[in-house]
């Protein structure tokens, strides 16, 4: 029998990824304009649309940052639009690796933030129902609390003079 998970869980950890990815996104804007981008070369921007680290830390603690943090504040209130944007901090953090890896090139460090971008559309599909074996829906665990609290009255008997119905005729 599979087990699935709640939809609290799920929701709890996606929540927990968004203000991870909100604070390091912050982190990494601070480095980048407080610290003129840690050690990364100017050279690396040449040809690109970016002229100095600062605007990239701005970008990434406004636009990639924000993001994060608007969908975490968004589930946490439990808006309908929540998951949306969740799915819009997801791609934008895969976006943002994809462009470092251009601008940059390889590190560790982009496997993990892409993972975590990965992740985040992982848990938002499973919260959409995509993956109806991964999280069990928002009724069934309703469903759950309420079992063996609730009981259900029996079916009135039939009126005799109209038909019986085909469901009721093979039992």
């Amino acid at each position: 029998m599979t087990r699935l998970l709640p939809r609290r869980m799920v929701s709890g950890a996606l929540v927990s990824l968004l203000f991870f990815g909100a604070v390091s996104s912050f982190g990494g804007a601070v480095l980048a304009i407080v610290f003129n981008g840690a050690g990364v070369p100017l050279d690396h921007l040449a040809g690109t649309w970016f002229s100095s680290v600062p605007v990239l830390g701005l970008v990434l603690g406004v636009i990639v940052g924000g993001t994060q943090l608007v969908a975490a504040f968004a589930l946490l209130k439990r808006r309908h639009w929540a998951l949306l944007a969740a799915a819009v901090a997801g791609f934008g953090m895969l976006i943002w690796i994809f462009t470092e890896l251009a601008v940059l090139g390889y590190s560790w460090l982009q496997s993990v933030y892409f993972g975590l971008g990965m992740l985040e559309l992982i848990l938002v599909l499973a919260l959409l129902g995509i993956a109806p074996g991964v999280v069990s829906p928002a009724h069934m665990d309703q469903a759950r609390k309420v079992a063996g609290r609730v009981k259900t009255a029996p079916l009135p008997p039939h009126p005799p003079n109209e038909p019986t119905p085909p469901a009721a005729r093979q039992a």
